[in-house]
């Protein structure tokens, strides 16, 4: 009796032990097909690395060539010149114009951040007629070109200059004074992350007796750090790379920033301008430019990446 017991369990489990191994075998050709994806996606990812990174690498490396040697495209130089970073500091001012990039760059970064956040908050957070359609203006102010606004903000900070000198043209004021007043694409950057905030705190806040600035400063500014960090290097770096502000309002060399010295490093060192032929030394100086803000976003990657997937999710 128990052997025909056991016989017939075996014949029941039979088909389930089957159906098992059936599932099995279909399931094994879509973890082949899941893994070749995530190869494929890795190799693309290796590649486009690659592709990104070989000019700041080749950069790097003519930067320590001989000038017979420069543009021989051998990633390892032979022999090494390490002293064309001694000897470009000496030729030309780096460590005044680093000073005035790194200054203008942290006032124009943080007043546009703040002035942004006020006027976004304001824009997120009061109900006020004609709201959308003001808000629409501001949004247009981005269709002008910055070249239609060159020549009106010259004669501003000329007639500035002849009241308040210091502040006019020829100093750094201009480069970074102007954000002041704010940029239409970081309010609207930041009006989003705003309205994503629970009206119901603020109302709480106001029964606690905050004022409105209190309830920017102590809820809304802490609760989008990451986006105020995003704005923040966005325009570190817009302010960094800044060419054509130096060259409308600054003369003297001591006040250049280094994009502006970069530029005079060009004519000085290009022999396709008329100049030494010294491109090592012009490399250099391009390394010096780029290196901060590579070390900006790499302090910063976290909180950046943070506020661009929080951008997505709010829509």
């Amino acid at each position: 009796m128990a052997t025909t017991q056991d016989n017939v369990g075996r014949a029941v489990s039979a088909p389930v032990d089957t159906s098992a191994a059936l599932q099995r075998e279909s399931a094994e050709p879509g973890k082949r097909t899941i893994t070749l994806r995530r190869v494929l996606f890795i190799v693309a990812l290796i590649g486009f690395s690659i592709l990104f990174l070989y000019p700041f690498v080749w950069l790097l490396s003519a930067s320590l060539k001989t000038r017979e040697t420069v543009f021989n495209n051998e990633l390892i130089p032979n022999p090494v010149q390490w002293g064309n970073y001694g000897e470009i500091w000496q030729r030309a001012p780096i460590a005044e114009w680093l000073f005035n990039s790194v200054t203008v760059s942290i006032l124009a970064a943080a007043t546009v951040t703040l002035s942004s956040a006020l006027v976004a908050f304001a824009f997120a957070y009061f109900r006020f007629p004609f709201r959308n359609i003001l808000f629409g203006f501001v949004l247009a102010s981005m269709m002008l070109p910055g070249a239609v606004m060159m020549v009106p903000q010259f004669l501003i900070w000329k007639t500035v200059g002849e009241a308040v000198p210091p502040l006019g043209l020829n100093t750094l004021t201009p480069l970074w004074a102007m954000n002041l007043f704010g940029s239409a694409f970081y309010i609207f950057l930041l009006r989003q992350f705003f309205l994503g905030l629970p009206r119901e705190v603020f109302e709480a806040a106001r029964v606690d007796g905050a004022n409105y600035f209190t309830m920017w400063r102590k809820i809304a500014i802490p609760l989008t750090l990451p986006a105020l960090i995003v704005v923040f290097i966005f325009e570190l770096k817009a302010s960094w790379t800044d060419l054509m502000k130096p060259l409308i309002y600054v003369r003297d060399v001591d006040l250049f920033t280094l994009p502006r010295g970069l530029q005079l490093l060009v004519a000085q060192f290009d022999i396709t301008s008329g100049g030494e032929g010294q491109m090592q030394l012009l490399m250099a100086a391009a390394v010096i430019v780029t290196l901060p803000m590579i070390v900006v976003f790499f302090l910063g990657q976290r909180y950046f990446v943070e506020g661009i997937a929080t951008t997505g999710r709010k829509g």
